[in-house]
């Protein structure tokens, strides 16, 4: 298995993985709008074999402004050889010369994905397979986070929304049997969330450029309440902690970064299967499945080296040579549904690797090559912009 799934990211790579530089080489400077695209065959650790595509548009809202950071859109897209697909936004917009921000998510899925249960010692003994964990889920949301920067100092504060929709359908027997799906309405024809929530983000962020940092840290608490009186299936609270710091290692070379980070997702009240605090995905623990280990609380902490190549511009070969680089990271996570006893909760370790390459300046695609230490798999990731 795991050779196909390098012969399969080869084949993205090598097969049109050009077409992404040559957009970026063709765009002259002075245009605003920059594009850059890859697409193919590929291999999704959750849903199997696809046909995909990344899309990449960045852009300034003011040109005349000659020190307001881009904007970013990465797009991801793909079809599902099981059937179903997939589009997800993450956009990071700056406007009004950085003194007001635009991020948040749209998501819409249909795909074969998998139900664990819930808690590390359900989660680790859980067998994967079509019988035992399988359903089909489809999903949507819309999460836009509007912040505001306070005066001229690098302390930002905002609101945000979260609508989303979560239908689990064709539940495998295993699933039909779990005692947490059925206490959550779960029977023989699925289970249906919806949810309408509101919150408050609070951030200090010095980071150079967010979607690939060299430099700077990002400190951001994160409030949401969901309620059941608007039309919310249940009425809970989620909580967010992130903390990021990026340091150049200028006696490395140039483009050497050290980049490291915490996270806490804690949730209270009657919450849903699918808002339960996870582990596993391509931007935090790379390398366990998305959603493999499930619980009221996580916390997980990763340390990463990014290192881009510097071959020089001369020749066609230097350019090239230019915008491929690599990561290596190591990290560790935790479920728990007490934050009492954390300090009692089997850890889940992982490590990894991977392949990145420049589309545009300062904005990578990834090929991320996953551990996960306590089931012994390694599973492979392909994206837009870094991890976190």
């Amino acid at each position: 298995m795991k050779s196909i799934k390098l012969a399969l990211v080869l084949s993205v790579l090598l097969g049109i993985g050009q077409y992404g530089l040559a957009q970026e080489d063709s765009v002259e400077q002075e245009k605003n709008l920059r594009f850059s695209a890859l697409g193919g065959p590929g291999f999704s650790p959750d849903a199997g074999v696809l046909l995909g595509g990344s899309l990449l548009f960045t852009f300034s809202t003011d040109p005349a402004d000659t020190i307001l950071r881009r904007s970013v859109v990465p797009v991801a897209l793909a079809y599902f050889f099981n059937g179903g697909g997939t589009i997800i936004m993450r956009p990071q917009v700056f406007l009004n010369h950085d003194r007001m921000r635009l991020f948040g998510e749209m998501r819409a899925v249909s795909i074969i994905s998998h139900y664990y249960g819930v808690g590390y010692e359900t989660n680790k003994v859980r067998i994967r397979s079509d019988s035992t964990t399988q359903y089909r889920l489809q999903s949507y949301a819309f999460n836009p986070v509007l912040l505001f920067r306070y005066k001229t100092t690098d302390f930002f504060w905002g609101v945000l929304a979260d609508i989303n929709a979560d239908n689990w359908q064709e539940p495998s027997a295993g699933m039909q049997e779990d005692v947490d799906y059925l206490l959550s309405g779960g029977d023989n024809e699925g289970l249906s969330y919806f949810n309408l929530g509101l919150g408050i983000r609070l951030n200090y962020d010095t980071r150079d450029i967010p979607a690939n940092a060299y430099s700077g840290k990002l400190i951001e608490l994160e409030y949401r309440r969901y309620f059941g009186g608007l039309g919310s299936t249940t009425t809970f609270d989620q909580f967010t902690l992130d903390y990021r710091q990026y340091q150049q290692l200028s006696f490395l070379g140039k483009r050497k970064v050290l980049a490291w980070t915490l996270n806490g997702n804690f949730t209270a009240g009657d919450v849903p299967l699918s808002q339960l605090a996870t582990i596993g995905s391509a931007f935090n623990i790379r390398g366990y499945f998305d959603g493999q280990f499930r619980d009221q609380h996580s916390m997980f902490g990763l340390i990463e080296y990014r290192n881009m190549f510097n071959f020089g511009n001369d020749t066609k070969i230097q350019r090239i040579g230019s915008k491929l680089g690599f990561a290596v990271w190591t990290g560790v996570g935790v479920v728990n549904d007490n934050l009492s006893d954390f300090s009692e909760t089997r850890a889940l370790p992982n490590y990894g690797a991977g392949l990145r390459i420049e589309l545009q300046p300062r904005m990578n695609f990834r090929v991320d090559m996953g551990r996960d230490v306590v089931n012994g798999q390694t599973l492979v990731y392909l994206n837009m912009t870094e991890a976190f």
